[in-house]
């Protein structure tokens, strides 16, 4: 398979959060978005769009796990969650350049995209819905893979300028 990413098109989600339901339903057995490790943002009317673990290519957060309760799937890229490990300390999401990682919404430790083992049901639903706002791609066709997660107000701020030109400065 190799280390695969998930490619998102701002521009074309509906802000339909089914990834959001689907992600819990994975992970969590219920759908609760609180506990999604997928977040769908909307800062203003029109301009939602998702946020996940972009898998930075030198995992800040990894790195500064005092626990060493993250670590690196060698077989998809995927940032990994020891929840015996962590602590919920906010290391990780501090060092995060786009502050993704979240506290599960018990307390108990921290979540991320885990890609769903190579296979992420968000992408999944995505496609089948027609939005096409994800796709999973492998590193390698990736013209370049140094990215690095931004913060929700950064990513707004670039799609609501998309779709609304410099009305969206005043909406903001």
């Amino acid at each position: 398979m190799g280390k695969v990413w998930i490619l998102r098109d701002y521009g074309r989600c509906s802000g339909c959060r089914l990834c959001e339901i689907v992600c819990s339903l994975k992970h969590e057995g219920t759908v609760w978005p609180e506990a999604s490790r997928i977040r769908v943002f909307m800062p203003i009317p029109g301009a939602e769009f998702p946020q996940l673990c972009v898998q930075c290519h030198d995992y800040p957060c990894v790195g500064a796990c005092p626990e060493k309760a993250l670590s690196v799937d060698d077989e998809t890229g995927a940032v990994i969650v020891d929840v015996d490990k962590c602590t919920a300390c906010g290391v990780c999401i501090d060092t995060c350049p786009g502050r993704i990682p979240r506290i599960h919404p018990k307390g108990e430790y921290v979540i991320i995209c885990d890609l769903c083992g190579g296979d992420p049901e968000c992408v999944k639903v995505c496609q089948t819905a027609g939005y096409h706002a994800l796709k999973l791609i492998t590193r390698t066709e990736a013209t370049t893979f140094k990215h690095y997660a931004k913060p929700p107000h950064v990513i707004g701020r670039d799609v609501a300028f998309k779709i609304y030109g410099e009305l969206a400065e005043e909406m903001m």
